[in-house]
């Protein structure tokens, strides 16, 4: 276990005010980063695309409620848990209270490949109410690159081909269901549009427990794919990749 060395308070403070230097230089890379993101253009969607959702079927229009932006969540499904990915689910549990993403005229929405009978018993069992829809029987998995099947579509994730995620030793990234986020425009005529997406340890900003935990001495103390479903903490739980 790491334990930090003991030192005088101001041996203290002249080492907190050197990180504070590197803290500040990332902010600002931060902002920059932030920038460029929303200067990136965008593609029309042209596909259309249903899901099942609570109140039946429902095209990806819908899922904005009526307001200019949406973030999806591609949760994955573990076929093998019957169940959403547990690494996923703790991502999941750290989404905020959606009235503040709504404040700023956008939406969120969960979307996964689990029929919708299960994938609405495993939101039941998470206690979550953000929006959730199914997207099995659809392309839009296989479009956006986070259910990977090579007799459906090319291999693609984090912008690498097959090929390329083989090459960095990523073969876990090449078969089945991956985690991703991405967002989507809506025009005042109804057209929408995809605007970002991220993949992999992209979407780890957004994990606030994850950045509570590496402010503190110990940091995460458990590895990318060790988690567990918050039910389930006190019994064994198979993980993720």
């Amino acid at each position: 276990m790491h334990r930090p060395a003991v030192v005088s308070r101001e041996e203290w403070s002249t080492a907190r005010k050197g990180l504070l230097a590197e803290e500040k230089e990332l902010t600002h890379r931060m902002d920059a980063l932030a920038a460029q993101r929303r200067a990136l253009p965008m593609v029309a969607i042209d596909k259309q695309y249903v899901f099942e959702g609570p109140a039946g079927e429902v095209e990806l229009a819908d899922l904005f409620e009526k307001r200019r932006q949406l973030i999806v969540y591609h949760m994955m499904w573990r076929w093998d848990l019957d169940a959403g990915c547990p690494s996923c689910a703790m991502f999941l549990d750290n989404v905020g209270h959606l009235a503040h993403l709504h404040a700023q005229d956008t939406s969120f929405a969960v979307i996964s490949r689990g029929p919708w009978e299960k994938l609405k018993r495993y939101r039941e069992r998470m206690q979550w109410t953000f929006p959730m829809y199914s997207s099995f029987g659809s392309d839009f998995n296989y479009d956006f690159h986070v259910t990977q099947d090579e007799s459906v579509a090319p291999v693609e994730y984090n912008y690498r081909t097959k090929a390329e995620l083989e090459a960095a030793g990523q073969i876990y990234f090449t078969a089945g269901e991956q985690p991703g986020t991405s967002v989507f425009w809506r025009d005042d005529d109804g057209a929408v549009f995809h605007t970002y997406s991220s993949y992999a340890r992209g979407g780890d900003i957004h994990i606030g427990t994850h950045n509570f935990l590496d402010l503190t001495p110990l940091g995460r103390q458990k590895h990318v794919g060790e988690a567990v479903h918050h039910d389930r903490y006190d019994s064994p739980e198979t993980h993720c990749h």
